[in-house]
């Protein structure tokens, strides 16, 4: 399949043209207006080296709030008082912690120029972090975009056991309060799927984006 290189125009082709593998272009830049617009139309950019690539794979990992997991061994880390709750206290602490996680499926793609980008998205009010906190160290947490009645998540990181769970769950009731009704998780882990998250088909995801982002 032709795989499309993106120059310095604003646009996508339409994210049912990407590979079996879900890859859909690569180039372009990580402007704030290529980005919300990759979000809008349900595409995320990973790297290869400092190669933008553009994702939207099939099917798509996600999670309905209301289908929300909690364990009982994380019901008692959720009321013993470990951890303390915060949001967007220390953003650009949670995506450098973030960038430094080794991934097999990712390898460290968070590079200099996507730090950059979505510290940029933050200061417009679109990026966000949810954060567990240990007195005054950063424990865990996690960061991504938020557009509409979605949250699309980016990336994680836990210092100590349980402390991104604990940063994830408190944050996907704050996003239900706010209205909510979708978290894109991208793919698939077995820690999200254990919180919850399923997989849905590319159409239905860009048919619930279409009417809520």
């Amino acid at each position: 399949m032709y795989l499309t290189v993106l120059d310095n125009k604003l646009w996508f082709p339409p994210a049912t043209a990407a590979t079996e593998d879900g890859l859909l272009a690569m180039g372009g830049d990580l402007s704030e207006e290529r980005l919300l617009l990759a979000y809008r139309r349900g595409i995320f950019p990973w790297f290869e080296g400092n190669l933008p690539l553009w994702w939207c794979p099939d099917p798509r990992f996600v999670l309905f709030p209301g289908n929300l997991k909690i364990s009982k061994s994380m019901q008692k880390v959720l009321h013993n008082n470990n951890f303390q709750f915060k949001t967007n206290t220390a953003f650009e602490e949670v995506i450098r912690n973030c960038k430094t996680v080794k991934r097999d499926h990712e390898g460290t793609w968070i590079t200099n120029e996507v730090e950059q980008a979505y510290v940029n998205l933050h200061k417009k009010g679109y990026a966000h972090s949810a954060e567990a906190w240990q007195g005054n160290e950063l424990a865990g947490g996690l960061y991504g975009i938020k557009m509409g009645k979605v949250f699309f998540g980016e990336s994680m990181f836990s210092h100590i056991s349980n402390a991104s769970k604990f940063a994830f769950i408190n944050y996907v009731k704050q996003l239900a309060q706010e209205g909510v009704v979708l978290i894109d998780c991208q793919v698939y882990t077995k820690h999200l799927e254990s919180l919850g998250a399923e997989m849905i088909s590319r159409n239905e995801f860009l048919n619930l984006l279409q009417q809520i982002a």
